[in-house]
């Protein structure tokens, strides 16, 4: 049996051979992205290398980055779905490119990790108006002893990834599957539709890059970027055709066991999705996110409800800090969890008691609109569930032991209403794509470094810290730790501090060294982070020293004139501030 640790550590260990050097696994939050609420690849924290910034560490870099899904809860409850998993990933940035990665790919598949080539199968970009068919690819993976027979071409929609948003890099990709089924023997042709060839790591060929007249065009810097999930290469080096079998699971699942009195085999799906949304919800909080109504904390809301409910159908409640317990076992290579121990614990907790008392107001509002009533509208279920956070599925159970009937396909209609809504409000936030580094956003990143210090300065407390940042190319919005609302005078003299240096004309310094170094010469940053060998330190004089990843200006004067529009609260202890430049 491998484990998730045995596992990551030879993933590291080979590519650190073939001289990459391993970066941070970073926040679950995105910092210079505003395009999406959660980091959802490794490749996040890269995209200004992959847009051709020089990386402090060089041109090959490797790490193993923990990552959230969101689009996939509703599939949570399979064998193989995850809201929460560990990313491992390597990555060249206009260093070697198709061979050498597909080498390397398949080194440490067969050599390593000792999975036979009579197990594997890959797809390649098959070609279309817009990029040639990738016959390199396929040529490399011949001459490394894969068949022809399982080696198949596949459209854009299979096979190439990105741009992210409306442009940015982009490329065809070359995925590897593995037969999974111990029952029936390998076929000698790869068919991709069958189920029991699942994929484990995808190689993706940056080459391309994709500009507003939706042309691609060759990238002046062609870059790797792969990715393999933990979660699902340690079940198929097990033998598991269940991901929550293995070790990031199983203690979760026999926690879950002993507090229902109940069997995995019989309630497979609600304990997968109570171990899965437990584990996210873990994570997402030791990040810094709390439970809310909107964004990231909304999210956080959703998972803990989620598993809360579907507690109750296998007879648990109050049960959420318990099932979270072997969580911090499992991952206790991760300091964050064990540092934020308590506070998570307590989160949960307090998330589970909140839901539990809307499930008994939502109880008694469903009372009221049943008395004397034989029927009720999808207007009225739609109510109980988005304004007093009542599941369908309580409303339909209390329907049915009343003998009422639900209107289902107007309440059916009344979500489609307002997922539609939800979706045209947050479009903005995925409109300008991972590879936003427009002079407006850069701009504004750049005020982000002078609001921190002038918070700091005007408030007089040296303890504040960025908690999370959006930036697109309108506005600014930084959260911060401080407890309470910030005064009018405040806001103006903030505002006034950060005017005032932008008029001085000082230049946006760039230097590079060891995090130590970093930290002696007082940049800003989170130190119990593990940082690589190398970052980068912005400075600007008499203001502000941070290390940052993301775009700057060269000279502050660029900067026009700063706005506070908004302040208000983010979550409890955290502030937020809108801003926008002139």
């Amino acid at each position: 049996m491998i484990n998730r640790k045995e596992l990551i550590k030879k993933y590291i260990d080979f590519f650190k051979l073939h001289n990459h050097k391993e970066i941070p696994n970073v926040s679950l939050i995105p910092e210079n992205d505003p395009t999406v609420l959660f980091t959802t690849a490794g490749m996040h924290p890269l995209v200004p290398y992959l847009l051709g910034q020089k990386h402090p560490q060089g041109k090959r870099l490797v790490n193993v980055q923990r990552c959230i899904r969101t689009q996939d809860i509703e599939e949570v409850g399979d064998t193989s779905h995850h809201t929460f998993f560990e990313m491992l990933g390597n990555w060249s940035l206009g260093d070697y490119f198709k061979k050498e990665a597909i080498e390397y790919s398949f080194e440490f598949l067969t050599k390593v990790l000792k999975i036979p080539i009579e197990r594997l199968a890959v797809s390649i970009f098959k070609g279309d108006k817009d990029a040639p068919k990738d016959k390199e690819s396929a040529k490399t993976w011949e001459s490394l002893g894969m068949k022809k027979e399982r080696i198949v071409f596949l459209p854009k929609k299979d096979n190439w990834w990105g741009p992210a948003g409306q442009t940015g890099p982009c490329g065809p990709s070359t995925e590897m599957f593995y037969w999974k089924s111990n029952k029936i023997p390998v076929p000698k042709k790869f068919n991709p539709n069958d189920e029991r060839w699942v994929e484990i790591w995808n190689d993706v060929l940056m080459e391309y890059n994709k500009d507003k007249n939706g042309k691609y065009n060759l990238a002046k810097q062609k870059n790797i970027d792969t990715g393999m999930g933990v979660e699902r290469t340690i079940s198929i080096l097990n033998g598991l055709e269940d991901d929550y079998l293995t070790d990031s699971f199983k203690p979760i699942i026999e926690r879950i066991e002993n507090l229902s009195n109940r069997n995995y085999n019989k309630h497979k799906e609600r304990m997968r999705i109570i171990a899965d949304h437990i584990k996210a919800a873990v994570f997402i909080i030791s990040d810094g996110v709390l439970p809310s109504n909107t964004e990231q904390g909304y999210v956080l809301r959703r998972l803990i409800r989620r598993s809360v409910r579907y507690g109750k159908e296998i007879g648990i409640k109050n049960f959420a800090k318990k099932v979270a317990e072997p969580v911090f076992d499992i991952y206790n290579d991760y300091s964050r969890l064990k540092n934020n121990k308590k506070k998570i614990l307590q989160e949960l907790e307090k998330e589970e008691s909140r839901f539990l008392e809307k499930i008994e107001q939502g109880t008694k509002i469903f009372e009221k609109i049943t008395i004397n009533r034989k029927k009720i509208s999808g207007k009225d279920a739609f109510l109980l569930y988005q304004s007093y956070g009542f599941p369908f599925e309580m409303t339909k159970e209390l329907a049915k032991e009343k003998n009422i009937k639900i209107d289902e396909k107007s309440f059916d209609q009344e979500q489609k209403k307002h997922q539609e809504l939800s979706r045209t409000s947050t479009e903005g936030k995925f409109k300008s794509g991972l590879a936003d580094h427009s002079e407006a956003t850069t701009k504004l990143h750049t005020a982000t470094h002078l609001l921190l210090a002038a918070l700091r300065k005007v408030l007089k407390d040296e303890e504040i810290i960025q908690k999370g940042s959006n930036i697109n190319p309108e506005r600014l919005r930084l959260d911060f730790n401080y407890p309470k609302k910030l005064t009018k005078e405040e806001l103006k003299k903030i505002e006034g501090l950060v005017n005032s240096q932008i008029q001085k004309s000082y230049e946006v310094i760039m230097e590079e060294m060891s995090p130590s170094e970093a930290k002696k010469k007082g940049a800003l940053g989170v130190f119990d982070a593990k940082y690589g060998e190398v970052v980068s330190v912005y400075t600007i004089k008499n203001c502000s020293k941070e290390i940052c990843a993301g775009p700057h200006v060269e000279n502050i004067s660029e900067l026009g004139h700063f706005k506070i529009k908004k302040e208000e609260s983010s979550s409890e202890g955290v502030r937020r501030i809108k801003a926008i430049l002139e």
